[in-house]
């Protein structure tokens, strides 16, 4: 019960289902919209892979992670268009683009850094863990939260921003229209496309950042298939917690 409950494994915890937490938040998003998105796992690769040559290149933490965005959402903006503009397979189009993201990751990897299996630089710079003083103070709570870097803290506030947004808004109430019945949404004028795609796209940034938080705030390198099934847990995090 002693190891259950301590501090340091919570804190571990919390930093490592980040990536989890904002890719469910990004298929949450596609789902509400009439959208399921099974690219999560080539999203979340590809923007690992793309913050760690952004950081590599530029020696920049911030051009690195609009890199890791870059990369996931040229993927999302792929999926999107098929299934959405071009009425393709959601499913088959995912698959797809999971494929495409291994093998792409694998060749970039040996092309760009000539290295197998993996990259790892010394010099490379992992994203800063934050300490914030008066969160330190407050006890459990504190230790639990306390010293994670930026992408953890907007996790959570993400998961607040898209309750707001869904409960809250009109264009929230619009989103699940869309997806509750796309022809009666379309009938009273809202652009379902538009909605469709706008959260096909802000799945793709959160499943960037995702990425970002894998592979410069968790281990500072990239290995080839590092989500190990992140997308898949994700997904199915998503499916049973509605």
């Amino acid at each position: 019960m002693d190891l259950l409950f301590d501090v340091n494994l919570l804190n571990a915890t919390i930093r490592m289902v980040t990536p989890i937490l904002l890719a469910a938040l990004g298929a949450s998003l596609c789902l509400r919209a009439g959208l399921f998105n099974m690219s999560l796992e080539g999203l979340l690769l590809v923007g690992a892979f793309g913050a760690v040559l952004g950081n590599y290149v530029t020696q920049n933490l911030w051009l690195a992670g609009l890199t890791a965005i870059g990369f996931s959402l040229a993927f999302s903006l792929v999926f999107g268009c098929l299934t959405i503009f071009w009425r393709a397979n959601e499913i088959v189009v995912a698959v797809a683009l999971n494929l495409m993201a291994t093998g792409l990751t694998t060749f970039l990897l040996r092309s760009i850094f000539d290295v197998k299996g993996a990259f790892y630089d010394k010099d490379m710079i992992g994203l800063p863990h934050l300490d914030i003083g008066m969160l330190g103070r407050i006890p459990i709570l504190g230790p639990m939260f306390n010293g994670q870097t930026w992408i953890v803290y907007f996790a959570f506030l993400t998961v607040i921003l898209l309750y707001v947004y869904y409960y809250k808004t009109v264009s929230g109430f619009r989103l699940q229209a869309v997806g509750e019945h796309y022809l009666a949404a379309q009938s009273i004028g809202i652009r379902v496309r538009a909605y469709q795609f706008a959260a096909v796209l802000i799945c793709g940034v959160l499943c960037g950042l995702a990425g970002a938080q894998l592979s410069l705030g968790q281990v500072t390198m990239f290995t080839e298939g590092m989500t190990s099934g992140r997308g898949f847990i994700a997904l199915v995090a998503m499916m049973l917690g509605k």
